[in-house]
């Protein structure tokens, strides 16, 4: 017998923002984010008194500062550009896209409602996260699960769990960086900085930095780089715990010293721009490098919308649906 095609659509989840530069909005934001387990597994005896008590009364403020640095017309710009990933998406595969966030608005629940009200049957969750990690990606899971208990109709349901190698993202990052250097030249070395996490974490299992490593490996292949000429790193830790090593920030200081006095960096983790990528990274990872004695320090932004970017989701989407038909 041959069953009719169900309606497909497309959830493509990422971390999440503020609603708006402000600290009130940045607190909230961080409140939700850092009290997930996923991200932070401390007990929440020891860890809630600390997040509320010390940590979001003093972060706060500040990050929303940096906020307002790179706030675009149209919201924060990973909001920005995840919408634009989305109505390119939606045009490419012809059918529904909607996007939701593990934190903040719009939720994963909002995506997956505007979803079923276009009477969409098949669902395909695309965590916009190259690289898989138990902090990110298998939040997306949880939020998804805990969406479709209050839904009296589930729909069919296929998760994306990474494609920190699929030929399309090495190609992609690959297109990303070659512009650069028609546009700047090219630089001694290139570094990847990939999001931290604590050690401890992959410690206990998490492929995290394996796959940051094979990303690297691919991308150095693509662009015909020797091992000398390219490099990992990993950002934006806080605490006093110790996270994936080498740290971005102590790279930065070291590679003048080493004679890398001209450098490209790319951060392959973030599928869209971001604070960590706009400020920590473009502003802050500048600064760093300069002062230890570095000349030039060429960012290469995050992959967006592009259409190279925005093909591999096609294709990520094709692929899923077809196998399970």
């Amino acid at each position: 017998m041959i069953y009719p095609a169900k309606k497909q659509g497309v959830l493509l989840v990422n971390l999440g923002t503020p609603a708006a530069a402000t600290p009130a909005a940045v607190k909230a934001f961080l409140a939700e984010f850092l009290s997930d387990s996923r991200v932070i597994d401390l007990s929440p005896w020891v860890w809630r008194p600390l997040l509320h008590g010390v940590i979001l009364p003093i972060r706060s403020p500040k990050v929303a500062r940096l906020y307002q640095q790179i706030w675009m017309d149209g919201g924060s710009p990973l909001m920005v550009y995840s919408m634009r990933q989305r109505d390119k998406l939606a045009k490419l595969l012809d059918m529904p896209v909607e996007v939701g966030m593990t934190y903040g608005q719009p939720s994963v629940r909002d995506g997956l409602q505007r979803l079923m009200a276009q009477q969409v049957e098949s669902v395909t969750v695309l965590p916009l996260y190259p690289q898989y990690s138990g902090t990110t990606t298998a939040a997306v899971y949880d939020a998804v699960a805990n969406a479709l208990k209050s839904f009296p109709v589930v729909p069919e349901l296929h998760i994306i769990r990474d494609h920190y190698h699929h030929p399309l993202y090495i190609r992609a990052l690959a297109e990303k960086v070659r512009q650069s250097w028609e546009t700047h030249g090219r630089g001694d070395y290139l570094l990847c900085s990939y999001h931290g996490i604590p050690q401890r974490y992959a410690d206990n299992g998490d492929v995290y930095p394996q796959h940051c490593i094979e990303t690297t490996r691919l991308l150095a292949a693509e662009l015909g780089l020797e091992t000398h000429q390219i490099g990992t790193a990993y950002q934006s830790r806080f605490g006093k715990e110790v996270w994936l090593q080498p740290y971005t920030d102590k790279t930065l200081e070291n590679l003048p010293r080493n004679g890398i006095k001209n450098l490209d960096i790319i951060s392959p983790a973030f599928a869209v721009d971001c604070l960590e990528t706009l400020e920590e990274i473009a502003q802050e990872g500048k600064e760093t490098f300069l002062h230890a004695g570095g000349e030039v320090y060429n960012f290469i932004g995050c992959l967006n919308d592009s259409d190279t970017y925005v093909s591999l989701f096609a294709e990520l989407v094709k692929h899923s649906t077809n196998k399970h038909e």
